[in-house]
């Protein structure tokens, strides 16, 4: 099979490449930066090809001959000096993605939403791919993508071209350390001793999964994904307080953490924001991500385990694998 992979060099898009060449698959990797392309150039399997998913035309060089689309291509930074460039990222490029797919006759496509646009979970009940969100979206990144999702689906009614849903969770483990591999690098950080801080009073509960099981879960997706069905590509629920407990026993380093209130936490995200709006600056966290830290986000698992036929990695032996993996570099 011959499949296009949009984004291949970030952290998820990378793995992904690699992964199908090493199945047999043929790639082709899409890319903007050269700089970031160099570790795909020459690996067996995978042909690289330069463009950018608002460019139709660079869009269509790429995805001639192939099989399906692997879509994972987004902007997904906290922040930005220009809002809409999320809508025009995540959206309009979603579109244009799509829409080559059904002219080239590309029959499937795997998207690459997040976690994000699911609800919250409340009320010790674990949230899935069909409970109603209640509240709005906290970021215009989970916004944009939430939109990007409808038009999927739209597609799916409309065209009837095949584009299957993935939304992975708190994703870590080995990779590369970028915006989309927070928590690793948080986990780095702590094994430097240099993060103490505890979000809150510390109970609140998030997803975590492991960076194997989401690559598994694209190509699972590909293969066996309902056209137009949500998959949350998660792993364990565990509140901040669990997981740093965690890291401690893998590591065997145990500091003092300190909880930091959230009205803290909020007065300081108000001040970068402000910093990052007269200066330019990017913040280290805005006010819409503090507000999510005020809910549970535990979420189900149950669809990806069912039909997608994987079983999540436990937190604790995917922080091994993680920090094995930082200590080698």
């Amino acid at each position: 099979m011959k499949v296009l992979v949009t984004g291949a060099t970030g952290y998820i898009g990378m793995r992904i490449c690699e992964a199908l060449a090493a199945k047999g698959h043929q790639v082709h990797a899409l890319y903007r930066s050269a700089t970031k392309a160099a570790p795909l150039k020459g690996q067996e399997g995978i042909e690289l090809f330069q463009g950018d998913i608002l460019d139709a035309a660079s869009i269509a060089r790429a995805i001639k001959g192939t099989d399906a689309v692997i879509h994972v291509a987004a902007f997904a930074k906290p922040w930005a000096p220009d809002r809409n460039i999320y809508h025009r990222i995540n959206v309009q490029g979603a579109r244009t993605v799509f829409e080559a797919a059904h002219r080239s006759d590309v029959p499937r496509v795997v998207f690459t939403s997040t976690a994000g646009v699911i609800s919250p979970s409340e009320g010790g009940r674990l949230s899935d791919e069909h409970t109603p969100r209640r509240i709005p979206h906290f970021t215009d990144y989970e916004a944009s993508k939430a939109e990007a999702e409808a038009l999927a689906r739209q597609m799916v009614r409309d065209t009837g071209i095949e584009i299957v849903i993935v939304n992975p969770t708190r994703v870590y483990g080995p990779g590369l350390l970028s915006d989309s591999n927070g928590v690793t690098r948080m986990v780095k950080l702590y094994l430097e001793g240099k993060f103490r801080l505890i979000p809150g009073n510390g109970r609140s509960v998030g997803n975590y999964v492991y960076i194997d099981d989401v690559v598994r879960g694209h190509l699972a997706a590909l293969q066996k994904g309902q056209p137009g069905h949500r998959y949350i590509l998660g792993g364990e629920n565990v509140s901040f307080l669990q997981f740093f407990e965690t890291l401690a026993k893998v590591t065997g380093k145990r500091y003092r953490m300190f909880k930091l209130p959230m009205p803290l936490m909020s007065m300081a995200a108000h001040a970068m924001h402000l910093r990052a709006e007269w200066l330019g600056t990017p913040p280290l966290i805005t006010p819409p991500w503090v507000k999510k830290y005020v809910y549970n986000w535990a979420l189900s698992t149950e669809r990806m385990e069912k039909e997608l036929g994987i079983r999540p990695t436990p937190l604790e032996q995917g922080l091994i694998h993680t920090v094995k993996w930082l200590k080698k570099g």
